[in-house]
């Protein structure tokens, strides 16, 4: 399924609205989505945006509702039951279904090169007063190709506008890409890539996802879905792209290359160092655009949370953490859940059932040990099993009958973090950031416990029995 699929699905189930009235790309736009998702509303796609004539989309991964339909589960299914389902497709199939290279597809339809590729004929919004620029990357992934494994790597990245056949892409030192990069530069070679936007929604899931052991997130999307991902090759680059994608920028990168980027209004709700002075980045020279006919360009919302990148970022981030966990083979581990809230990083909640002493320490330890969890978090909390990890009325009845300070609290003073952290801002260092590990569990070793207030489980079970006599059967199915 492409994007166009999803965008008739969620108008037939009222989860999209089309906005008909004009709309300004200069901050409107923006404004508008962003006032809509702090309300938990639809995906949004604006038809008839100020001096263009094709639309924007956004909206698309704001809700775990909409996340759940990209992949195929329940409406009502939960973040950790969505991670679950990844996890264990993932883990039986071992991205057994590989992706299919097809000679033409949609993404075809129209191609400017040269002198006409120009970023700007797309509707591309300035998203608050303070950004440093129009952003064309929200809502992208970037293709590329590891000169030395031959490994085809799709990330993430914000994207500014510097002029018509240019754009500043961020890349963050020791990212995958980053380290790809660094290689064509020891080669004294610009690195191709593709910049892709549209196709399989679940593309943009698993381009920020990491994804240990496969050949590329595009064998991922297709296990997933079950049947091959149609990819054509892109002309210049080589690069595969997908088939039926809406807009693909084929261009190169100059290591040596550098131009001033920011500042942006970033998923934390704030502004970086960039607010003060802008710092040098890659840039992407656009050589081809290919787009279909009436190419949608698909934004994130950002700022504060919880918007589109909120949700994705907590999703991708969650799935390769649990993957990352089970890989150490600790036993015990029920749920885990990366916040939303948390602007989708910085806090992680764990259920644990304990089987021995220091189990949840251990467990605690661990995430921050592991790949995704040693990057930016600056909170892990552990709760008993009887707690699903996302259950957050019940995460703060463990913080307030569970945990006891003194004995739950441990601090750690260095951990890797991000730039983008902006309590960061005034540190010398800001790729270090402390963390807080928070044990809220009943300790495993306690011979007496406190006695849990349950319902009889027999009534429970009668009462499920009769939900539909007693008009209560959407609630309790």
């Amino acid at each position: 399924m492409d994007i166009r699929e999803f965008i008739k699905m969620w108008e037939e189930k009222g989860d999209l609205r089309r906005i008909k009235a004009e709309v300004d790309w200069n901050l409107e736009l923006s404004h508008i989505a962003q006032m809509v998702q702090e309300k938990g509303g639809p995906a949004l796609l604006f038809e008839n945006v100020k001096g263009y004539g094709s639309p924007v989309l956004i909206g698309v991964y704001a809700t775990v509702k909409r996340l759940a339909s990209i992949m195929g589960k329940p409406e009502l299914s939960s973040m950790v039951e969505l991670t679950r389902y990844w996890l264990s497709v993932l883990k039986e199939k071992k991205a057994a279904v590989t992706s299919e290279e097809v000679s033409s597809g949609p993404i075809f339809e129209n191609l400017s090169e040269e002198e006409k590729a120009n970023i700007l004929s797309f509707p591309v919004p300035k998203f608050y007063e303070a950004d440093g620029h129009r952003y064309f990357g929200t809502a992208v992934y970037m293709v590329t190709k590891d000169p030395e494994s031959g490994r085809i790597n799709l990330g993430t990245f914000r994207m500014a506008v510097h002029d018509e056949r240019h754009l500043g892409v961020q890349i963050l030192k020791g990212k995958t890409t980053d380290r790809i990069l660094k290689r064509y530069e020891k080669m004294g070679q610009k690195m191709p890539v593709c910049v892709v936007v549209g196709g399989d929604p679940l593309l943009g899931i698993a381009s920020a996802a990491t994804l240990p052991g496969v050949q590329s997130a595009y064998d991922v999307v297709s296990t997933l879905r079950g049947e091959p991902l149609k990819l054509v090759k892109e002309e210049l680059s080589g690069l595969p792209i997908p088939a039926d994608a809406e807009i693909v920028i084929s261009g190169e990168i100059d290591p040596k290359v550098l131009k001033e980027e920011g500042p942006f209004g970033e998923y934390t709700g704030y502004y970086t160092e960039e607010f003060f002075k802008p710092l040098p980045k890659p840039v992407i020279d656009i050589k081809r655009i290919y787009y279909r006919n009436n190419p949608i360009l698909i934004c994130n919302t950002v700022g504060r949370p919880v918007g589109d990148n909120h949700v994705l970022y907590a999703f991708a981030r969650n799935a390769s953490l649990w993957m990352e966990l089970e890989a150490m083979r600790i036993p015990g581990i029920k749920s885990v859940h990366t916040l939303p809230e948390a602007a989708g990083r910085y806090w992680v909640i764990v259920s644990v059932q304990q089987m021995y002493p220091g189990h949840a320490e251990q467990v605690a330890h661990a995430v921050l040990g592991t790949n995704t969890g040693m990057y930016g978090t600056k909170g892990v909390i552990i709760v008993d099993d009887d707690i699903e990890a996302d259950d957050l009325p019940r995460v703060w009845w463990a913080l307030s009958v569970r945990y006891l300070p003194e004995r739950g609290t441990e601090i750690i003073k260095r951990g890797r973090s991000t730039p983008l952290d902006p309590a960061l801002l005034n540190e010398p260092n800001k790729f270090i950031t402390s963390r807080i590990i928070i044990n809220a569990t009943i300790p495993f070793e306690w011979e007496q416990k406190p006695i849990l207030v349950k319902l009889n489980e027999e009534v429970v079970n009668g009462i499920k029995m009769r939900k539909d006599e007693l008009g209560l059967g959407d609630i309790l199915s």
